[in-house]
């Protein structure tokens, strides 16, 4: 479903296909105590595997792994993963590369470009994510794009020994055409 990989264009950032020259990018924003802290990563940020992990990205049909770039720079990634083609959903998670990403408008234009991409582009009926209960930020821009609270997985992190909460979101592709202005099409797109 995700073979093509596109390269999508808005006012503040680009997206295209995350390649090796975007590993040392990775590498920065994993090694970000800040977005570790957001994203609940306990792996210890390693610059060779980035460069694994990035250079064979473009041979999966199953996801989409896209760099998010402003003003020329790699300021972090969205992914489309997690496909579930039976059921036309898929998975979506975001990082930003830290400080200088935050804030901006960023993480908004991204997400909404890839899920333009999604819902205009596949077959895809269901966008889902996952936020932890701490990560107000992210769960107000979610909830602003129209993504909807579905579930609670109680206590499943465990971070600086406190247990948090991760909220289960979703959008549908008739919720985001609605709020587009899209006319009503067929959920079997080619």
């Amino acid at each position: 479903m995700f073979a093509d990989k596109p390269t999508l264009t808005g006012r503040l950032v680009t997206l295209r296909p995350v390649g090796l020259d975007d590993a040392e990018g990775l590498y920065e924003l994993m090694s970000d105590p800040e977005v570790r802290r957001f994203t609940g990563s306990h792996l210890e940020p390693d610059l060779e595997g980035a460069r694994t992990w990035y250079a064979g990205r473009a041979a999966h049909d199953d996801r989409l792994d896209l760099a998010i770039v402003a003003d020329g720079e790699y300021v972090g990634e969205v992914v489309l993963n997690e496909l579930d083609a039976d059921n036309l959903s898929c998975s979506l998670r975001i990082a930003l590369i830290g400080a200088r990403a935050f804030g901006k408008g960023y993480g908004s234009e991204a997400i909404t470009l890839v899920l333009d991409h999604a819902f205009g582009a596949t077959p895809l009926h269901r966008v889902s994510l996952e936020v932890f209960s701490y990560n107000a930020r992210a769960r107000h821009v979610y909830e602003k794009l129209g993504f909807v609270q579905e579930g609670l997985l109680r206590e499943s992190l465990r971070w600086a020994g406190e247990w948090h909460d991760t909220l289960v979101m979703a959008l549908l592709r008739k919720e985001w055409a609605a709020a587009r202005g899209w006319p009503a099409r067929s959920e079997t797109l080619a």
